[in-house]
């Protein structure tokens, strides 16, 4: 992929973090923040623990506030203008954390302080909603060796498919943070994710007599949402005109073998495609992509008995 052109934002000088492009594809921006930062963000947030995020809302907005001053209130604009650019609408964010060790020798992190981390940058690019799933604005979740879930969000051993989130809620996710709190004997299970202007058949599907047909979309028991929602999987142009997707092949209920033939079709189409990025997480760093412009998956684990991730996620959608 050629280089994308730079916007003002990442030519003026920065502080207390580093804006880089993703190694071999420049869509994707790698925010870097500095030790130094993290040491006096930890610091001015110890007073509030997680359970305070969780019972007072605008104390999100708190530590998005903190840590956007600490950069000179530079890091906000960044990331805004990262996620509104539809050329790149993704960032990989990593921070300097001091990993302690667990018991068994694996690394460990601040799992407060993390969160508290992703809630402050999930509020500077917009605002978290409910996750019905985990009860609060975010969920923590386990995919371990075993599972017996009714999805295939903690299934270790097969490939996520790629999708959007979102599909079968009624409030508008424009943003998905995906941050990875801890692991144990883990081999693989790396992000994918693929722009939607680089799926190789996106004009095929888009122009299709089925791709503004409403479809049903519903949600197994363990995501607490007992409703169906009605939609296109091309639900909305941009203020470019480009085409937004909502699609995930887990949850469509189609009405006849057209619409199924439709959406299988896509689903093959979309894991088929090259084009996609396989991102590597380190234990603490998150990535964040413009839910409708990015689909995103996951690759599959290597099995071992004792394997373990916990993984974060918040969803929201743009104030801005």
């Amino acid at each position: 992929m050629t280089s994308l052109h730079l916007s003002k934002v990442e030519q003026f000088s920065t502080a207390g973090f580093s804006l880089s492009a993703y190694p071999g594809n420049s869509r994707l921006q790698v925010v870097s923040l500095s030790h130094d930062l993290m040491s006096e963000f930890a610091q001015q947030t110890q007073q509030w623990p997680v359970q305070a995020l969780e019972y007072k809302p605008f104390l999100r907005f708190a530590v998005a506030d903190i840590l956007d001053k600490l950069t000179n209130n530079t890091l906000g604009v960044c990331l805004h203008d990262i996620m509104r650019d539809r050329n790149r609408a993704a960032f990989l964010l990593n921070s300097e954390y001091q990993h302690g060790d667990t018991s068994d020798g694996d690394a460990a992190i601040d799992v407060e302080l993390s969160i508290k981390l992703s809630t402050a940058i999930a509020h500077l690019i917009g605002i978290a909603d409910h996750d019905a799933m985990f009860g609060h604005y975010y969920a923590r979740f386990t995919v371990s060796n075993l599972d017996d879930s009714d999805s295939y969000l903690r299934q270790a051993h097969r490939r996520m498919e790629l999708h959007n989130d979102g599909t079968y809620v009624q409030h508008r996710t424009d943003f998905v943070l995906m941050q990875k709190l801890a692991e144990e004997n883990m081999q693989g299970g790396d992000s994918l994710i693929l722009h939607l202007d680089d799926w190789q058949e996106l004009e095929k599907f888009q122009q299709h007599p089925l791709a503004k047909e409403d479809v049903v979309w519903s949600a197994p028991k363990s995501k607490n949402v007992t409703e169906k929602v009605v939609h296109p999987v091309f639900f909305e142009e941009d203020a470019q005109g480009k085409p937004h997707l909502l699609y995930i092949d887990q949850f469509a209920e189609p009405k006849d073998r057209e619409q199924g033939r439709y959406l299988y079709e896509m689903g093959e189409s979309l894991e088929a495609e090259p084009n996609y990025i396989k991102v590597k997480l380190p234990l603490g760093s998150m990535i964040v992509v413009q839910n409708h412009c990015w689909l995103h998956g996951r690759d599959k684990f290597i099995a071992h008995p004792d394997l373990s991730r916990e993984l974060l996620r918040q969803r929201g959608h743009f104030t801005r």
